[in-house]
């Protein structure tokens, strides 16, 4: 069996393993909904998914794979940035947070996440999470955009408290040219 192994695989691993019916959870990044999808199949119909993206294709794409899978309900949608996530979800109320940064898959390269919003996003959404909470953040870097915000996430995610914290960096070592990587964070544990 000759199966690819995806950045995506390991973060929809990590997603299933803690969430759970009930969930608040927030998709800091709806592209084209296939975390949002996720993550409402697992909230069930008592928890709810907080998504955020700042192009209206990318609202509109995740609103319809929602609706084709009967999930819609389960969601609200923002047209904003995602650093301004704490507006709609209070402190220690959140489960899981996704983020896939880069920019919208089939899109415009030009528009694309960034450091200082995807900075503010990651602290506020960490101020978010409950006890047992958990951030996955795909990093897509590369061509023209994404070193300065991967470089800064990371040296940032260094140095916050361990106490409280634990973050692991997923590399792919031997894939070529600038193969995106996860990053997992668990809040408490």
């Amino acid at each position: 069996m000759n199966r690819s192994f995806s950045v995506l695989d390991i973060a929809h691993s990590f997603i299933r393993a803690n969430v759970q019916p009930g969930d608040i959870c927030i998709d800091a990044t709806a592209g084209k909904g296939g975390d949002i999808e996720l993550l409402c199949s697992l909230v069930g119909g008592e928890g709810k998914v907080i998504a955020f993206d700042i192009q209206p294709a990318a609202i509109d794409f995740a609103k319809e794979r929602l609706a084709k899978a009967w999930l819609l309900d389960r969601a609200q949608f923002h047209l904003a940035g995602h650093e301004n996530m704490d507006k709609y979800a209070d402190k220690g109320t959140v489960k899981c947070i996704v983020f896939n940064l880069g920019w919208l898959p089939g899109g415009d390269h030009n528009i694309h996440t960034s450091t200082d919003t995807t900075l503010k996003a990651v602290e506020r959404g960490l101020e978010l999470l409950c006890d047992d909470g958990v951030m996955c953040i795909s990093v897509y870097y590369g061509r023209e955009t994404g070193y300065e915000e991967k470089d800064a996430l990371l040296a940032y995610l260094k140095d916050i408290d361990s106490s409280e914290y634990t973050v692991v960096v997923c590399d792919f070592l031997n894939r070529r040219n600038c193969p995106p990587f996860p990053i997992l964070i668990t809040k408490g544990r």
